[in-house]
């Protein structure tokens, strides 16, 4: 590809990032310091909305890279607004076709042969065109069909110039990254260099089709034995760093509910067996399939029937190009979060939250727990549309009850959690839309407790791990005692409202900052006037102006507290 396209393509990806952050300092930071604050929140959805829908654009103009960042973005409901992931949650991995002249000189280099000597046939039109490479179907000669037992074949090729491009994406990106690691709303929450860095490791991985061929044997080998599921075999002999050629496997789409209903398969008993599947990928296995989006996995029927004469049928997966392997200790904390739920335990939730590194350092432990407690009991049980029912006065009470949790949100999603996060939703959604009364926590109950007696040994250890922790509370208990008597005597006992203290801190600086606010705006409309009719007071109110903005900015902020 033209260098000068590369460096067009790079500057307007930096350029639309650059309006994105100079339109975040005046709305979110510069008016919220001289007292205008109130502009910018009133105005809030819709200038992110707008937002998602110019970067959707650009996405869908560019392709290639950036309309993987905008199904990375769709992902992170920990940093970025429902205006924004909404927005961006049905951008599609699809983008015009390559012509087929240019694809089939790519797939012969790669090959080293003319696709008509390789195939018996091979269609021009593309099965699907997506961001990095795009998909044709072909058929195999007699001879290697007869070999492997099959004939139909797709083949993946990836677009000419893609490597170039996300090198340009990803530099671009970089940049982007850099400035906002200076931003504390976002960087609190995330190490986004961190984060783009594990984004280019994903891509770098899909763009290697001989990874993603061994990558679908390791699957296939993890579910030997299932009838459940299916992976497409790979012929080898056609596969390349470039091309990458499988067993044709289409079927039902996965979100194609009439076609479903209309083979004799019941859409609860999908959503159940998807379910399954994917807690024994990420619980048992350690390895997974990260991208479930709807093109990638089919309901594939079968011809025999089952004991009640329903259709048979199974689950087939494509597409592993994306997938997760889960650490050791990423492991240890999500099988313990899901023997909490499973068992309705908050505090065995929160020191899960902890082993997943989860937590921000200011995190109110006891007050997690609560919650957790709190949200057990008032909507454990419920199936996904219930949930999504919830009477909003019901919600706000919990809103109030947790006010101060609700303030701080003390959660952060670390990088090595992208993966799951990322999944965990789509497959969420995909659940809902074949059954709405999807109930996850029918399938989490049984397996929390296989697990709690299985790996981790039996439900004696989680009870003497459990009676072990209550023991040294019990223990420390004379010892705080002692120590909060002697404080209480010595008169030195403070007994602290974090939530009061919090707010009168808030209306202090937001009085402050108003009140400067409307000095600075009296002093410039005043100074504009007079300076029309050329008195030096003008001038002297303009400098005054001035003075009233550099005390809203900076010195307003430092006012100090009258408790302190």
């Amino acid at each position: 590809m033209h260098k000068s396209l590369l460096r067009i393509r790079y500057w307007r990806i930096v350029t639309f990032f650059a309006r994105v952050t100079l339109s975040i300092i005046f709305w979110d930071i510069f008016l919220s310091r001289i007292g205008l604050g109130f502009l910018a929140r009133n105005s809030r959805p819709q200038r992110l909305r707008g937002i998602a829908i110019r970067f959707r654009a650009l996405a869908i103009r560019l392709g290639g890279v950036m309309i993987k960042v905008g199904q990375f973005l769709s992902a992170r409901l920990d940093v970025l607004p429902a205006e924004i992931t909404d927005e961006l949650s049905g951008l599609q991995d699809e983008v015009p076709p390559v012509d087929f002249e240019t694809i089939r000189l790519q797939a012969e280099l790669e090959l080293g042969d003319k696709l008509n000597s390789i195939f018996l046939t091979f269609e021009e039109s593309p099965l699907a065109a997506a961001s990095l490479g795009q998909v044709h179907r072909a058929e195999l000669n007699a001879q290697e069909a007869e070999s492997l037992g099959y004939r139909n074949v797709v083949v993946k090729i990836l677009r000419p110039h893609i490597e170039e491009i996300v090198d340009v994406d990803m530099s671009a990106l970089r940049v982007v990254g850099g400035w906002l690691k200076h931003y504390r709303p976002v960087s609190d929450r995330a190490n986004v260099p961190a984060i783009i860095e594990e984004f280019a490791s994903t891509l770098r991985e899909e763009l290697d089709y001989l990874s993603e061929g061994k990558n679908a044997e390791v699957f296939a080998a993890n579910f030997k034995g299932d009838r459940s599921v299916y992976v497409p075999r790979v012929v080898w002999k056609h596969t390349r760093r470039r091309v990458l050629t499988l067993e044709d496997v289409t079927a039902i789409k996965i979100t194609d509910y009439e076609s479903i209903e209309a083979a004799g398969i019941r859409r609860a008993d999908v959503a159940q067996v998807l379910f399954k599947t994917y807690l024994k990928q990420i619980f048992e296995d350690s390895f997974f399939h990260a991208d479930p989006h709807p093109g990638n996995i089919f309901v594939t029927p079968l011809p025999e029937k089952r004991k009640d004469g329903s259709t048979d049928w199974r689950l087939t997966f494509v597409d592993f190009g994306m997938v997760g392997r889960m650490p050791e200790r990423l492991m240890e904390g999500l099988r313990d979060a899901v023997i909490s739920v499973g068992l309705q335990d908050s505090a065995r939730l929160v020191k899960a939250y902890q082993t997943l590194g989860v937590l921000l350092p200011n995190a109110n432990l006891k007050l997690l727990e609560e919650a957790g407690a709190q949200l057990f009991d008032r909507f454990w049980g419920m199936n996904m549309n219930e949930l999504r029912n919830i009477n909003h006065e019901e919600m706000m009470k919990f809103g109030l009850q947790f006010r101060e949790l609700m303030l701080n949100m003390p959660f952060q999603l670390p990088e090595n959690l992208l993966l799951v996060g990322r999944t965990i939703g789509i497959l969420s959604g995909i659940c809902t839309g074949l059954h709405a009364e999807f109930n996850l926590w029918e399938g989490i109950v049984p397996y929390a407790k296989k697990l709690a007696e299985g790996d981790g040994g039996s439900q004696w250890d989680v009870f003497f791990d459990e009676a072990g922790d209550l023991f040294k509370t019990l223990l420390a208990i004379p010892g705080r005692t002692e120590r909060v008597l002697g404080r209480i005597e010595r008169g030195e006992l403070n007994v602290q409202m974090p939530m009061v203290n919090i707010q009168i801190s808030y209306l202090e600086r937001s009085l402050n900052r108003l009140t400067g606010g409307i000095i600075f705006l009296a002093l410039l409309v005043s100074g504009a006037l007079l300076y029309d009719a050329h008195l030096k007071l003008g001038q002297v109110l303009f400098g005054g102006s001035g003075l009233a903005l550099f005390y809203t900015l900076f010195l307003a902020r430092r006012s100090r507290r009258p408790w302190q």
